[in-house]
């Protein structure tokens, strides 16, 4: 509670009395005010407080000068001070627990009141629950005799029951009247009473009852029929009889008393509603009156179903119209589009532009149209369906067999170019088409609607049996043959003259010629006879490397093919050509032929023809010439062998992993489903990858004999004097190794670089380890043969030395450092002297290193020491 009047004023008073007398002997008189807000503000801080306090009972410059005059602490202010603290807060204390004390009543209270509420609320609720529970029962007539809500849906039923039969009774009434008039006075005067005066509703009546009189002239010209078999009198050539009502009958229907003919009229009349029922559709179409055209459409239902109202809203829209006159048109493309589509080597330059308008035509033509069909027809899906079927088959079709004409005489690529890029725009807008909705928009259209569409997409981008496929493989064949063409003259040719005797060759050379220029010749007359376009036997040309100026007039025009070296090396450039050509026909094959299940089938039939141009024409053909290069290398021990074949094997591996992977990753996921041809081409794949890997075995094999072989040869010019030289005094100590050494050390340090670039991993370092088994082989051997004086000794050491930093430069695996250490040791035999030796030879262990060396082997090595028969290597020898 707030402090009282006079607790106000006495701590006033105490104030002002503390600001006039700044002295603190009463520092009750000092003491801060404070009351309950004070404590309830957020920026109550009790340290703040406690020490405000205590700055109120003693000023700072009281403590300066008590602190100064020396004086001792005086804590009776501040005792008063927090005494006089302590007492305000008890009476806070007080009046905060008295104000608690009546909110808490306060709330008891609210709380005794707040449930009695509820209770009584409970107790309402539940009388109207009974209330509504009793009503429900009366309205269904539990209880209580049939009355209330059953009773009153009942006599509903009942009356709408009788309000049917009475329209049913009044329009048999009208049909009989009718049937009355057109069969004793032969006209519809009523019906056309209706037809005139009815609007568009009483035109849907005349059409319903019309065929309802139809149908009775029909049934009772069939009892015509019957009643031929009573009397029968021939008049004019027309059997008569009577039938049971006095009516004359005649053989080809019913006629009336007076000679009318009820079918013929009934008939008329429905042609001529069915015109004018046209007519108006017409007239409120041209209008934009769609509740008219409605209605129109609704009475021309019963007309064919419709199909006279469909036919005269799709065959009369401006959009056919306008387009019948644009079909006879040349096509928009330029030649030079026309030759990018059929330069394998460049991008498609996508649909034809007059195509392209066309379909962005029919995109915004069908969307506007399904919004008027929507509201005009309430039968819309069905004349969606006619609409679409002739937008896509009439006017689509009709371009698109235009521009397939107009490349397919270009070249095959193009016509599968021009196929790919118009299915994928078509494609495009049937898939436009189904996101706008149509007459669902802006829902997605119906499932009706888009197998509709599906349809027409299958009607208008047709294949039949494996003309696709057979497209494909044409044009890629084609394609590769024409890019290896220079590679096959090439080899043919090196065939040839390797099989001829090399005492003619002045004679093969002439003939070499005549080789190449009878395979243009042939080459040429082949494309002639395939019946190409000139322009795609142009590009064919192009791709093969030859000239297309060829005038049987003029033979000097007739260029030579001339072949190179190079071009009968493999490419990479090449191979990636082949490869993209490929991918581009697989993507092709998989838009195109999307819906079919022949994709496996197909794959198969692009797996052996990239695998009969790439994998036998191109790469099994260079590996077999290397194979024949590395045999001859092998042989001729008489020269250094042309090791230039291994960056052609270099290439070949690349272009056999390309191969794989493009076979792993492109061709063979999508066989995978069918199971039988999946593992019928992973065999293939398997075949085909192992004869090439033993192809490529057996040239570095043959390599390996080929390098060891001449370096066996280079060891065998090693002089005698190398290692024992006959003028000791004229032997220079700082020369490098003997000549012979150096020889093998370059031969094999430039074979090694080759091997390094050409081969990488595993394949490498079992080839390093094959040239150093041999070699170290043929060393130990080497220094056998050779007398070892104690000057060449060192010449051995060297030439060792070097030997060793050699095989230490091959790419080798840490097991043949042991096979080092014994070439070390060799050259330490004849290094170190008598004494040594024998310790060196007692401390040689067997079999170092793994490599099966023996302390005995040694023996042969200490043999050729030119000190050999001295005591201490006798001595030395004595160990072993």
């Amino acid at each position: 509670m707030p402090p009282t009047t006079s607790d106000t004023a006495s701590l006033l008073s105490h104030q002002s009395s503390a600001i006039s007398r700044p002295t603190t002997l009463q520092p009750t008189r000092n003491a801060q005010i404070f009351t309950l807000d004070t404590f309830s503000s957020k920026d109550f801080i009790v340290k703040d407080f406690v020490e405000t306090l205590s700055d109120s009972a003693a000023p700072a410059r009281r403590s300066t000068q008590a602190a100064t005059s020396g004086q001792a602490f005086d804590p009776k202010p501040l005792i008063r001070t927090f005494e006089h603290a302590l007492s305000r807060l008890k009476t806070l204390s007080e009046d905060l627990e008295t104000r608690e004390n009546e909110l808490s009543g306060s709330v008891r209270r609210a709380a005794g009141q707040h449930n009695a509420n509820i209770k009584s609320r409970e107790k309402e609720l539940e009388r109207s629950i009974e209330a509504f529970q009793r009503l429900e029962r009366t309205l269904d007539g539990e209880g209580e005799r049939d009355v209330g809500g059953n009773a009153a849906m009942r006599i509903g039923e009942k009356l709408e029951e009788l309000d049917r039969q009475r329209q049913r009774a009044q329009d048999a009434k009208f049909i009989l009247q009718c049937w009355v008039e057109v069969s004793e006075r032969g006209d519809l005067g009523s019906l056309e009473d209706v037809r005139r005066m009815g609007g568009g509703e009483g035109k849907v009546r005349c059409a319903h009852i019309a065929r309802q009189l139809l149908k009775i002239s029909q049934r009772l010209g069939g009892e015509a029929e019957e009643s031929k078999r009573g009397s029968v009198v021939k008049t004019n050539g027309i059997h008569e009889g009577t039938n049971g009502y006095g009516d004359a009958v005649v053989e080809n229907g019913y006629t009336g008393r007076d000679g009318h003919r009820p079918r013929e009229i009934i008939e008329k009349f429905l042609e001529m509603l069915e015109k004018d029922l046209l007519k108006s559709f017409d007239d409120f179409y041209r209008r934009q009156n769609f509740d008219g055209m409605r209605e129109c459409a609704t009475a021309l239902r019963d007309f064919s179903d419709g199909n006279s109202v469909i036919s005269l809203f799709v065959n009369q829209h401006q959009f056919f119209i306008d387009r019948s006159q644009l079909v006879t048109e040349e096509l928009a493309t330029d030649n030079e589009t026309w030759d990018r589509l059929a330069d394998p080597d460049t991008e498609p330059p996508g649909v034809e532009p007059g195509l392209q308008s066309l379909i962005d035509e029919v995109k915004v033509v069908v969307q506007e149209e399904s919004f008027i069909i929507k509201r005009a027809f309430p039968y819309y899906d069905e004349v969606l369906a006619r609409f679409l079927q002739r937008v896509f088959q009439q006017s689509i079709q009709q371009k698109l067999e235009m521009v397939l004409n107009k490349a397919d005489s270009i070249s095959s690529l193009a016509f599968l170019r021009s196929l790919q890029a118009s299915r994928s725009y078509i494609g495009a807008l049937v898939e436009d088409l189904k996101a706008h909705g149509l007459t669902e928009h802006p829902d997605p259209v119906s499932s009706v609607t888009a197998a509709v569409l599906d349809q027409q997409l299958d009607v208008v981008l047709y294949f039949t049996g494996s003309s696709y496929i057979e497209r494909e493989k044409k044009n890629l064949g084609e394609l590769f043959e024409g890019l290896l063409f220079k590679f096959t003259l090439y080899h043919s040719r090196r065939r040839k003259v390797n099989t001829q005797s090399s005492t003619y060759l002045s004679a093969l050379s002439a003939r070499s010629k005549e080789f190449i220029s009878s395979a243009k010749d042939t080459y040429i007359e082949r494309l002639d006879a395939a019946d190409l376009p000139s322009s795609q036997k142009k590009m064919m040309l192009r791709i093969a490397g030859l000239s297309h100026d060829r005038d049987s007039s003029n033979p000097s025009s007739q260029k030579e093919a001339e072949v190179t070296d190079e071009d009968g090396q493999l490419s990479l450039p090449n191979t990636k050509r082949m490869l993209k050509w490929l991918a581009e026909s697989v993507g092709r094959g998989l838009e195109l032929a999307s819906t079919t299940n022949e994709t496996p089938k197909e794959v198969r039939e692009l797996l052996h023809l990239l695998i009969q141009n790439m994998g036998e024409i191109y790469l099994e053909t260079a590996l077999d010439a290397a194979n024949e290069t590395a045999l001859t290398a092998e042989q001729n021990t008489k020269s250094e062998p042309d090791l230039s074949y291994l960056a052609d094997l270099r290439v070949a591996i690349s272009i056999l992993h390309l191969m794989l992977t493009t076979t792993q990753l492109l061709l063979l996921p999508l066989a995978a489903s069918n199971l039988t041809i999946r593992r019928d081409l992973e065999k293939t794949v398997a075949q085909f990858t192992d004869r090439m890997e033993s192809k490529i075995d057996s040239v570095l094999q043959r390599t390996l004999d080929a390098a060891l072989a001449w370096s066996s040869r280079l060891l065998s010019q090693q002089r005698k004097t190398d290692f024992r030289p006959r003028d000791d005094a004229n032997l220079q100590l700082d020369q490098l190794q003997t000549p012979t050494c150096q020889a093998v050390f370059t031969f094999l340090s430039r074979l090694s670089t080759r091997a390094s670039a050409t081969l990488s991993g595993r394949v490498l370092e079992s080839f390093h380890l094959e040239l150093a088994t041999g070699l170290r082989t043929l060393l130990l051997q080497h220094f056998k043969s050779f007398s070892v004086s104690q000057t060449g000794a060192l010449a051995v050491s060297k030439d060792i030395t070097k030997y060793i930093e050699l095989l230490r430069s091959f790419n080798l695996p840490a097991s043949f450092d042991p096979s080092l250490e014994v070439l070390t040791e060799v050259a330490n035999v004849f290094v170190i002297g008598p004494d040594a030796l024998r310790d060196r030879l007692r401390g040689f262990g067997g079999g170092t290193g793994g490599v099966g060396w023996e302390r005995g082997d040694l023996r042969a090595y200490v043999l050729r020491r030119e000190d050999c028969g001295s005591v201490g290597v006798q001595a030395a020898l004595s160990v072993l």
